[in-house]
């Protein structure tokens, strides 16, 4: 068997963190499972990172990295306030379904881990995002797309609150649930809440 290199195995062992997570749950991530999840001794987990913690960490990061940048570049973008904010929702939900379990790590283990730096690392994530969509949002009323009466910060708040109940819907209905009727519900009704 080739060995692999140390980036390739944490991205290996990130991703089976995520798949016992989403397949399993929370109860069932220790390093005794990841390592039969990828295959390897417990041990050599340990030579990629030092703890549980250390990669939950890392898998936080990955999020800041991968999502919240290029949502960063779809807000600062030229493009009109609607197809923005769209762009900036349909990168949000194609990361989580490509990412399942990402949601259940960030709600459940940094907040109930009660650990200051999981914590941080997701507020972090949570307030990037508001405030790239306070800014789409606040672009798009001052163009007049938007309804002025909008409580930005309301919106905002119900906004995030769209991949919790897109990670619900992945866990109740597994197989059957259809992504792009989801997406286009939730637009629709984000649509709804702006011109009221």
């Amino acid at each position: 068997m080739k060995r692999l290199d140390t980036e390739t195995r944490q991205i290996l062992i990130k991703q089976a963190v995520q798949d016992i997570i989403s397949a399993e749950g929370m109860s069932k991530l220790s390093i005794k499972n990841i390592a039969l999840k990828v295959g390897v001794s417990e041990g050599a987990i340990y030579r990629h990172f030092k703890s549980k913690k250390e990669i939950l960490l890392s898998i936080i990061n990955d999020v800041y990295d991968n999502l919240v940048i290029k949502q960063q570049e779809v807000a600062n973008s030229d493009l009109e306030s609607s197809k923005k904010l769209f762009t900036f929702f349909s990168k949000q939900i194609n990361y989580l379904i490509h990412n399942k379990g990402i949601t259940i790590l960030l709600f459940s283990e940094a907040t109930h881990a009660n650990d200051s730096n999981l914590k941080e690392k997701l507020l972090k994530v949570l307030q990037s995002q508001k405030k790239m969509l306070k800014q789409i949002v606040e672009e798009g009323v001052s163009h007049g797309l938007w309804s002025k009466q909008i409580d930005i910060d309301d919106f905002t708040t119900f906004y995030m609150g769209i991949p919790a109940i897109l990670n619900i819907e992945i866990v109740l209905s597994k197989e059957n649930f259809n992504y792009d009727e989801f997406c286009n519900r939730m637009f629709v009704l984000l649509k709804r809440i702006l011109n009221p």
